[in-house]
């Protein structure tokens, strides 16, 4: 189940993750996670690599974290992932060549961890954007996943949270136009029904995890994470594994989520 990549020179002790897989309060865990998989070109950098390598190596850590949830957590039922957003067109254009050949690489690899572990394959953003490669391979994966009743992998490729909003802005402005919707019926209930995360059936993210350190959500889930918790580790997104998904998850069992309220009213 656990194993090593060959780029990479950590060692995951199999005995440690189960102790503390067993500590957890499963009562307490999160039903919807996301992640702002941060820090593989710093990753790559410090090794003195090329920054592709952090990206091939972010692809183990994708792995065993869904590994883990998938074998072990299955009170987790939603898993989101950012993992190409609407900024990132930016970057040179070889590195978004390689990020958009590890995307098919990795739903071509992980096809099978899918169907075995009955995981349901989603994507948010706006994937007709994609090289028409890229989408041939989502759309394979999404058709053959579709029946499957586990955990949803939900990846954010071509993703903007702005843009998100005014999508749904638009699409409640064309029902109410064409007499479908009132103006006066419009709350945040109806709001989000009409965003990207509507049809999972955890909409909002209880937890986000931000590697590399950063404190910012870069334009990630804006209005999604409104009241998430939220858990920042300086360990760059190559290194995130078991471990430090279980820390995470072992400090969000020990918050007190209130929502707003003072505690003896929740």
């Amino acid at each position: 189940m656990f194993f090593n990549n060959k780029i990479s020179d950590r060692k995951i002790q199999l005995p440690q993750v189960m102790e503390r897989l067993a500590a957890l309060d499963k009562s307490k865990l999160p039903q919807h996670i996301a992640i702002i998989m941060d820090g593989n070109g710093r990753w790559a950098r410090r090794k003195k690599l090329p920054r592709i390598a952090g990206h091939h190596e972010g692809i183990q850590s994708v792995h065993d974290v869904v590994e883990l949830i998938t074998d072990h957590i299955p009170e987790i039922k939603v898993l989101t992932l950012y993992a190409f957003s609407t900024e990132n067109w930016g970057r040179p254009a070889e590195e978004v060549s390689a990020l958009m050949k590890f995307l098919v690489k990795f739903l071509r690899q992980e096809l099978y961890l899918m169907e075995r572990n009955k995981i349901r394959y989603q994507t948010i953003g706006h994937i007709e954007k994609l090289p028409e490669i890229v989408q041939q391979e989502i759309a394979y994966a999404k058709e053959r996943t579709k029946d499957n009743q586990g955990m949803i992998l939900n990846i954010a490729l071509n993703y903007s949270s702005k843009v998100e909003i005014v999508d749904a802005a638009r699409l409640i402005a064309a029902d109410v136009f064409a007499g479908k919707l009132n103006p006066e019926q419009i709350d945040e209930q109806v709001f989000s029904a009409y965003l990207y995360t509507a049809p999972l059936p955890v909409p909002n993210p209880d937890l986000l995890i931000r590697t590399s350190g950063e404190l910012r959500i870069s334009n990630f889930l804006l209005w999604q994470l409104a009241y998430a918790e939220i858990w920042i580790t300086p360990v760059l997104w190559p290194d995130f594994r078991e471990m430090e998904l279980l820390e995470a998850l072992a400090d969000y069992t020990k918050r007190e989520r209130r929502f707003g309220k003072v505690g003896e009213k929740l």
